[in-house]
């Protein structure tokens, strides 16, 4: 008996090949995002270790002072028997890239350094210490670096991009720096000698568990995943209709087979053995296709975090059996979702059930009610969490209660749309067009759900980014103000570079910075000129004191970016202890986009008095803008600087947008394809439904109506339905972009941006609705056009 159920089942799907084929590529299209997403998150987080395990970062102490850690301090311990190995690292540009350099000394350093490229070969470490220099880089860096005057370079498989190790000697040079960053403390040290604090005015930290950079972008992974859950939960509402259709086409043959004999449970459990089945299949083509997907999208997701972290993240995907695994069984628990209703509504039916196929049954209004309160609880509890809750868990728990809410309130306002819009309606097809619509709301329900889920993802991500990229132009404009930005190496060229500067600029601006912990976090102290007229009138100051101009220059006051000011809840006024005895007044606020860091300012006289040996050798030079080409090309040639040391304003700012389009490049690919597979639930919808239409349709072939005219009215309601979701998407969109701007921006970066509005995209995507709904009903208007009449005549003869 069993055999022969199992044959009867699948002859449904023999049947029926489109509908299986829209239930596999659902599936597949779901595990497909959604395996792709965590692929990219898997490699990044691989990333991460990889770098914090750099020179044993994750594990060994170090010694440091926020001013740097000098030779003699170092050479000092080792005489005194201690094991501890300098270190200095610090990040240089080159061209559009940013290179972490890292210097160390391969005698002294500790096992845990791990640089298994110098071990057992003289000749490269002879390289590694010679006057020319070595860099260990990783493949990528090592394509990246091709052409550059840097020095030669050899591959080392286990670093992360991004990150050069090299000798103290080259990386001194290269970034310019005299002072160690810090000395890395073996884990074990000689017996007999006096504890390491003892012996040094160094200050001793031990690293914390877990990695910064895992930790500093948790919520952009968050971010990720939320995206992937959404496209996930879209492809399900593609398999739900598929089930639950194939349940109500089967419910004659599930009649028969109990009839026959066949015990309910077994009915059951084949039928749950078939999903299985179809899981297990379309999920392994969904990991094939996630894993091209992630391939596509990680340079970009690179990119991304290379951009608002300074993470070095490998653009390259290797295959990881946890994430597949994990994909796998995600796709079985989500099939297990989706076809749990039609599994209970098989349990529950009478052995006499009516055979005749209802497809959907139609919701009745108790249905609607229920519906339309479950929307309303989860739309209240939304507007609470984003309210109450300051954490980035609460934001997008907010998220997900707005857009679950909206999708279930979907249908009854659509009903209540189309019943505001009868007074419209031209004539007994055009009222008819609007009741027919009405009563299809519910059959094309999932379809319609998802599609404004994938709307309203569409308006907030790019109402975000839109907002986000007009912000960060703007803030550029006003950051970026001088015309030519100079780095000298030495302070003999730094006086050059005055000196003929002064013939044709009209400002002057150096500065210099210094790398602090404030309020336990690391931090980058700047001076700068604070009593130049660039700064006075055009820095983006959030907020500040009257007079926080010249108490910057007076040393009474410090300017802090949003980033610290929203971490540490502080307010204007506020005393802030930027160094052991030193502690000066919070004077202003200032919008600091892109840097993930705490980030001050003071005036360039007071950084100089506190630390005496801080060379000048950065240089913003105020000139007229047709000037500044000959200038540059001057300063490179009078004093002997490479071409990246002389950049203009619109040089950096290119690098900048070009960093800026990188890092929304993935949300933008992750939107389209969001949108895409809700317009397969939309065409698996209309298929599934176009045989089960005729009852509806033949009274009108009947009454005169061309089959020709039914397939345009049916393509007119399918677009109706489709500009009415993409208009209550609309405002679903907004509420969701001023969550990401205000709450989820604020708890992951630290900073909130203002909300713009962007009607055009909205019209494009409504086009883009319309495009995706009129494509998904034209092979069933089309199969319209193509129904014999014999076919509608029959619809007559069958009892209903």
């Amino acid at each position: 008996m069993t055999r022969t159920a199992i044959i009867a089942l699948l002859s449904h799907w023999r049947r029926h090949r489109l509908q299986l084929a829209m239930l596999l590529i659902g599936l597949a299209l779901a595990t497909a995002l959604w395996s792709g997403v965590q692929a990219i998150n898997s490699e990044a987080r691989k990333s991460y270790d990889r770098a914090a395990a750099t020179l044993g970062q994750d594990t060994l102490d170090r010694l440091s002072a926020p001013d740097g850690v000098t030779l003699s301090e170092f050479v000092e311990l080792r005489r005194a028997g201690y094991l501890v190995s300098p270190v200095i690292e610090g990040n240089s540009r080159i061209d559009a890239a940013r290179l972490r350099i890292l210097g160390v000394d391969p005698l002294t350093a500790p096992p845990q350094a791990g640089l298994a490229a110098l071990a057992g070969d003289g000749d490269v470490l002879a390289d590694f210490l010679g006057s020319e220099g070595l860099l260990l880089v990783a493949p990528e860096t090592a394509a990246e670096l091709d052409g550059t005057d840097l020095p030669p370079r050899r591959i080392a498989a286990d670093l992360s991009p991004g990150i050069a190790i090299t000798d103290i000697t080259t990386a001194q040079r290269l970034l310019d720096r005299e002072r160690l960053s810090y000395l890395s403390v073996w884990q074990q040290q000689p017996a007999g000698l006096p504890p390491l604090e003892s012996a040094t005015d160094l200050a001793r930290t031990t690293p914390e568990d877990g990695t910064d950079l895992a930790e500093l972008t948790d919520s952009f992974h968050l971010n990720l995943t939320a995206f992937g859950f959404l496209a996930f939960g879209v492809g399900l509402f593609i398999v739900q209709s598929a089930i639950g259709l194939a349940v109500e086409q089967r419910r004659q043959t599930f009649r028969t087979l109990r009839a026959l004999g066949l015990p309910l449970r077994r009915l059951v459990a084949l039928l749950a053995t078939e999903l299985a089945a179809f899981a297990l299949l379309a999920g392994t083509v969904g990991l094939g296709l996630g894993y091209a997907i992630a391939a596509a999208l990680l340079p970009g997701v690179a990119g991304t975090l290379r951009g608002l972290y300074g993470a070095p993240v490998s653009g390259m995907l290797s295959f990881d059996p946890l994430w597949a695994l994990a994909g796998l069984g995600l796709t079985l628990a989500g099939t297990a979702v989706a076809g749990g209703q039609a599994l209970w509504t098989v349990a529950r039916m009478p052995l006499l059930a009516p055979a005749q196929p209802r497809a959907w049954a139609m919701a009745s209004a108790r249905t609607l009610r229920l519906q339309g309160a479950a929307a309303l609880v989860l739309l209240t509890l939304a507007v609470i969490l984003v309210v109450a809750g300051g954490s980035l868990l609460a934001a997008f728990g907010s998220l997900a209660a707005l857009l679950i809410g909206s999708a279930l309130a979907l249908p009854p306002l659509l009903i209540g749309a189309l019943r505001l819009a009868r007074p419209l309606a031209r004539g007994p097809v055009g009222e008819w067009l609007l009741a027919d619509a009405r009563q299809q709301v519910p059959a094309l329900s999932l379809a319609l759900m998802a599609l404004l889920l994938a709307l309203s993802a569409n308006v907030g991500v790019g109402t975000m980014v839109g907002s986000f990229r007009t912000t960060f132009t703007g803030w550029l404009d006003h950051r970026l103000a001088a015309e030519l930005y100079v780095t000298a190496p030495d302070e003999e060229t730094a006086a050059q570079v005055r000196e003929i500067a002064a013939t044709d600029a009209r400002e002057i601006l150096p500065s210099a910075s210094v790398d602090l912990t404030v309020a336990g976090q690391p931090a980058t102290l700047i001076g700068i000129a604070a009593d130049a007229a660039t700064f006075r009138e055009g820095w983006p100051l959030l907020q500040a004191e009257p007079d926080v101009w010249d108490r910057l220059a007076a040393g009474d006051g410090v300017l802090i970016n949003e980033q610290l000011y929203r971490r540490e809840d502080l307010e204007l006024g506020a005393p802030l202890t930027l160094a052991e005895g030193w502690r000066l007044p919070v004077a202003g606020i200032y919008a600091d986009y892109g840097n993930p860091q705490a980030q001050l300012m003071i005036g360039n006289a007071v950084l100089s008095d506190r630390y005496p040996d801080l060379p000048q050798l950065r240089f913003a030079l105020r000139i007229a803008p047709d000037a500044a080409p000959a200038l540059a090309e001057r300063l490179r040639q009078e004093t002997g600087l490479p071409q990246q040391a002389v950049v203009n304003q619109a040089e950096v700012k290119a690098i900048s947008l070009r960093v800026f389009d990188q890092t929304f490049l993935v949300t933008g690919a992750l939107n389209v394809l969001t949108l895409g597979v809700a317009g397969v639930a939309v065409l698996t919808a209309l298929l599934t439904l176009s045989g089960l239409r005729l009852p509806q349709l033949a009274p009108l072939w009947a009454l005169g109506i061309r089959p020709a005219r039914l397939a345009r009215l049916e393509v007119a309601r399918t677009l109706i339905l489709a500009v009415l979701t993409w208009a209550l998407a609309v405002p679903v969109g907004l509420a969701l972009a001023w969550v990401l701007l205000a709450r989820v921006n604020v708890a992951a970066f630290g900073w909130r941006l203002p909300m713009l509005y962007f009607p055009a995209e909205w019209l494009w995507l409504a086009a883009a609705a319309l495009t995706a709904a009129g494509l998904a009903c034209v092979w069933p208007a089309w199969r319209l056009t193509r129904l014999p009449p014999d076919r509608l005549l029959r619809i007559f003869a069958n009892e209903r």
